[in-house]
């Protein structure tokens, strides 16, 4: 079938990196036609830095990368500093990028890809907050119907939430933005929590990532020992789930996930709900089916890819 046309959407974040890696690493499965930047993890003008950063730990100083939106639709902005840390990129010693941003605006490009690439060749893959995506369909609704395939990291059924005890931290930052982008009639397929949280970096796989020996295998390894500090304390878990990787997995490998084509409305009112993901996964509801969400992966399988994928940088 040849590689598949993407655009990453994204707010880097180590689990954010290691997703563009995996990305980069597999031209013959996907073309990154560019990275685009949204506030998420930490502010705007950090995860602009850190996708350049990225690109050019992978050698990749050609990809595109556009700043985008740099507060949610409707809300204040909130970060998980707490999580990835001061810079989004806590943990390994990387030098500070050296290639420009692109010219324009992330969503500017998005809706120009969107319009110039022919009807159903692009797929996004949003990998934080949906800002950048939301707006360019309310700029742009025609663009809806050219979308190939929006595969996004968000949203949990039976995990629930990790930033409030209802809601995933994409889907929380900017409910008003996932509520259009759930909204709009492209195919959308979920990785939730619930499968997110499958994908753990034990010590076996992380030492697997340092045994490379390269700079992208070793930094990710880094990425995940500061990473998993959170994670561990939290859920008393072995290591840190790679939540944004399984979204560019799911590209390369569909065959290693499950999951079932359901109703996911987005909560947008509530106090106690906010953001919440209200998956009808037992189909109680009558509502049309209008998003496909993850249950499960092939743990083994998704770190066997990621690694032999890492070794190519």
């Amino acid at each position: 079938m040849g590689s598949r046309k993407i655009i990453i959407d994204t707010d880097p974040g180590q689990d954010d990196a290691v997703a563009i890696l995996l990305a980069l690493a597999s031209p013959e499965d996907v073309e990154v036609l560019g990275i685009t930047a949204v506030a998420g993890n930490v502010p705007l003008d950090l995860t602009a830095r850190n996708a350049r950063i990225v690109c050019e730990l992978a050698g990749r100083r050609e990809v595109k990368v556009f700043a985008g939106c740099d507060r949610p639709l409707a809300r204040k902005l909130v970060t998980a500093e707490h999580v990835h840390g001061r810079t989004g990129l806590d943990g390994p010693d990387l030098p500070d990028p050296t290639m420009p941003l692109a010219e324009g605006h992330a969503v500017d490009f998005i809706i120009d890809t969107l319009r110039n690439e022919p009807t159903g060749t692009v797929t996004l893959c949003p990998l934080g907050p949906l800002t950048n995506i939301a707006t360019a369909l309310e700029m742009a609704p025609d663009i809806a119907g050219r979308i190939a395939e929006i595969v996004l990291m968000g949203g949990a059924y039976f995990e629930v939430g990790n930033i409030t005890p209802t809601a995933e931290f994409n889907i929380y930052v900017d409910p008003e933005a996932a509520k259009a982008v759930f909204a709009c009639g492209a195919p959308i397929t979920v990785m939730p929590l619930d499968v997110t949280h499958k994908a753990l970096v034990t010590k076996a796989r992380n030492d697997a990532f340092r045994a490379l020996g390269t700079d992208a295998g070793v930094a990710v390894a880094q990425m995940t020992d500061f990473f998993e500090r959170f994670d561990k304390e939290k859920y008393g878990s072995e290591g840190a789930p790679l939540h944004d990787p399984c979204v560019i997995a799911y590209l390369l490998r569909p065959d290693i996930f499950t999951g079932r084509h359901i109703n996911v409305e987005i909560e947008t009112g509530s106090e106690l709900t906010l953001g919440m993901t209200v998956a009808d996964w037992w189909g109680v509801s009558g509502r049309t089916p209008n998003a496909t969400f993850m249950g499960d992966l092939d743990a083994d399988a998704f770190f066997a890819l990621l690694t032999e994928r890492l070794a190519r940088l």
